[in-house]
């Protein structure tokens, strides 16, 4: 009952995520061809034990942020997520959990919009101001201008989280995927995936479970 629960609730928000991105009346391009080229734009991207390329980008403050300006984190929670993804308002509390947790641990969240405002407005660097006060957004939001970061992560979904843990002065990818097993319900949840790659480092420990499948909407890039 509780997987036929989940498969309506992933039916319902995949329908709504896609009647936010259909095309126009007179736009010829079909929704899975649109899917396609999206996924054509993305790199390879990381795999477990990969070094992570740090980046300069612009917050919802109008400064620019990068690892490197976290000089004694332990590592960083590294999410590409998004205003209009119906999946990433379902996280937004549990993202913001997240960072409350962990960052005084040593493990902030940074939340990396990678969608192209021209393709998708509700994803304006504008829009994010008013979406990160509205919620109370305690980590940097940043905003990837030209869409060069997310390619390089190999992000594809909206969120796709990214963990990095610090060794001899570089970022190494230690877990990717999802945040836990259950996005409709938090109440519901029986494996939370991020906090236990996070607990296990924490703990000198390898991450019991490394890579999950992200579940999300597409990154919206220029046709």
């Amino acid at each position: 009952m509780k997987q036929l629960i989940l498969l309506l609730s992933s039916s319902f928000l995949l329908a709504n995520c896609n009647a936010k991105e259909s095309p126009k009346n007179n736009d010829p391009v079909s929704p899975k061809m649109e899917t396609k080229k999206e996924e054509s734009n993305a790199f390879k991207g990381y795999s477990i034990g990969d070094e992570a390329t740090d980046f300069k980008l612009k917050n919802i403050d109008d400064q620019f942020v990068s690892l490197a300006d976290y000089p004694n984190a332990k590592g960083f929670i590294v999410i590409f997520t998004c205003n209009h993804c119906p999946y990433a308002v379902a996280y937004e509390d549990r993202i913001i959990a997240l960072d409350k947790k962990y960052k005084d641990l040593g493990y902030p969240v940074i939340a990396i919009n990678p969608n192209d405002p021209t393709v998708q407005p509700e994803d304006s660097m504008e829009m994010m101001k008013v979406r990160a006060q509205k919620k109370g957004f305690t980590f940097p939001y940043l905003l990837d201008e030209g869409q060069a970061i997310y390619p390089q992560y190999g992000a594809t979904k909206t969120p796709h989280v990214f963990l990095l843990n610090k060794e001899n002065g570089k970022n190494i990818v230690k877990y990717i995927g999802t945040i836990d097993d259950n996005y409709s319900d938090e109440k519901d949840v029986s494996t939370k995936y991020v906090e236990n790659a996070v607990d296990a480092l924490l703990n000198g420990k390898k991450v019991p479970l490394e890579t999950t499948v992200a579940i999300g909407c597409t990154i919206k890039v220029k046709k």
